[in-house]
């Protein structure tokens, strides 16, 4: 995880002056292509993105909207369930330009080239992650022309219906898995998730496939249950050793950094939600020291540790306490998780036990669920060793959160989605998904006054305010489907 990252993008020679170049037989006004190894490091850096959007959609909005962290900061809108529309559309302003140009132009110069299937494989697989990012949180969004500007002059492409895009992205999921084998891929070390096991990336697949077959639970749950069944066959991940994470370095500056730690850095304002740190309090939860400290003087004692409402603002905090700033409150541990070279990840081996769990729960499928849930709790504990030493936690203490926070099979479902909002926490995509899909955790919406969704937790966020001039005909097409361009619509698989 500590290796150089060092990515020059869109390196491309246009023009030369070198003496005797013509003699070269090569036309100086024509881009030098770029190897796909090359531009597999940068999507894979391109996905966990940077500060712009992880601070704005990921923390401001999701990461209050759920609970996990909450401050008095106006700016902070998820907190107070009020509406800026540039933050909002961040991911989509970042993605498409980025991550989804990359990956689009691969897929093609992987044809172009013919490489091995494998390599196209995990492309596909990394595609697939990111659009399930961009719909989940939007709905409808452009998919099948997507990213293809330069490749086929698509300058205002359509917005696919989240049903056919989901659709897709469980086939070409299904497909991916079946062209990879056991080997290492050709990428090698430019893959900087996996360093090129195929194994791996397999079976991030059929992981990738349990999560979003699950979506589909409250729209069609027997479709679920038949993706959930065929990733579970396919074979999901094993241990800690297959989570799907981007590793970071401190620098230099830019995506190589962990954009949540580009946050933390400029942004002294987050502190834990009341409701993280009390439920964590309210079991003897040994992850509490890890992942928070006490902003005055970073005590990790969970006696000092005292969670930050949701929904105030510093008037109102002054109302309701007396106090001006919020220095006894425990905020993010910045000695342990907050750093620019933390690891940004995506999906777990926990989050895969959980859903098993749920899977057995649900359909008598996957195995014990009371020994999967034991397991992803296990797992979740054990994910924190990926910030260093300091996020090491002793079996003893995971034995002992277990004997204290047994296996609840009348209350299975909300247990096992209140463990998967927990190691979730920083990977706000996922919980606000998850979230939506379940109902849990059983979270208490706020009331800020001006709030734009009548005091309920939004259910998505908003398009690009540009998209409403450059693409209007096919915007408009969107919103007449799905309904108004509102934090409060909902997308497709999250009905009532």
């Amino acid at each position: 995880m500590k290796k150089s990252i060092y990515v020059l993008l869109f390196l491309f020679v246009l023009s030369a002056c070198d003496e005797g170049f013509e003699e070269l037989n090569v036309n100086p006004q024509k881009p030098i292509q770029v190897s796909v190894n090359n531009k597999l490091t940068a999507a894979q850096l391109f996905v966990s993105s940077e500060r712009y959007d992880n601070w704005r959609a990921g923390l401001i909005y999701q990461s209050t909207m759920m609970q996990h962290i909450a401050t008095t900061a106006g700016y902070w809108d998820g907190d107070k369930y009020t509406w800026n529309r540039g933050y909002a559309s961040s991911l989509m302003d970042r993605y498409y330009g980025n991550a989804i140009k990359s990956l689009e132009d691969m897929l093609v110069q992987i044809d172009e080239e013919g490489l091995p299937a494998e390599m196209k494989a995990i492309t596909r697989i990394l595609r697939v992650f990111a659009f399930s990012r961009l719909t989940d949180l939007y709905g409808d969004v452009p998919y099948s022309e997507a990213g293809k500007a330069v490749l086929e002059g698509i300058l205002t492409p359509k917005y696919d219906p989240q049903s056919e895009i989901y659709a897709d992205m469980l086939k070409e999921l299904e497909e991916s898995a079946a062209d990879l084998g056991t080997g290492t891929s050709q990428f090698g070390d430019a893959d900087i998730i996996y360093n090129g096991d195929q194994a791996k990336w397999k079976r991030l697949a059929n992981s990738l496939m349990l999560r979003l077959g699950l979506r589909l639970i409250k729209v069609d749950p027997a479709a679920a249950q038949s993706w959930a069944t065929k990733a579970i066959a396919g074979g999901v991940m094993e241990s800690n050793d297959d989570i799907f994470f981007v590793p970071h370095t401190a620098g230099p500056e830019g995506v190589n950094q962990n954009g949540n730690g580009e946050v933390f850095l400029v942004d002294a304002n987050p502190r834990l939600s009341k409701t993280f740190v009390d439920f964590m309090k309210d079991r003897n939860d040994p992850r509490l020291p890890i992942l928070g400290a006490r902003r005055s003087d970073g005590s990790t004692d969970p006696a000092d540790m005292i969670g930050f409402p949701n929904g105030l603002d510093a008037n109102m905090l002054l109302e309701m306490t007396g106090e001006e700033n919020l220095d006894n409150y425990v905020e993010p541990n910045r000695n342990i998780i907050t750093g620019l070279d933390a690891p940004m990840i995506f999906q777990t081996y926990a989050e895969v036990e959980f859903m098993l769990a749920e899977a057995n729960v649900r359909w008598g499928i996957g195995g014990d669920a009371e020994t999967h849930y034991n397991n992803g709790v296990t797992a979740a504990m054990k994910t924190l060793s990926l910030y260093g030493d300091a996020g090491v936690i002793d079996d003893a203490d995971i034995a002992a959160y277990l004997t204290a926070n047994p296996y609840d099979a009348a209350n299975a479902i909300e247990q096992i989605a209140t463990q998967y909002w927990a190691v979730t926490f920083l990977n706000e995509y996922e919980s606000f998904s998850n979230w939506r899909r379940t109902g849990f955790p059983v979270l208490t919406p706020v009331n800020y006054p001006g709030n734009v969704t009548n005091g309920t937790i939004p259910r998505r966020m908003s398009y690009s305010e540009s998209e409403q001039v450059n693409n209007k005909a096919n915007y408009d097409e969107a919103i007449s489907r799905q309904g108004s361009d509102e934090l409060t619509t909902r997308v497709w698989w999250d009905v009532e």
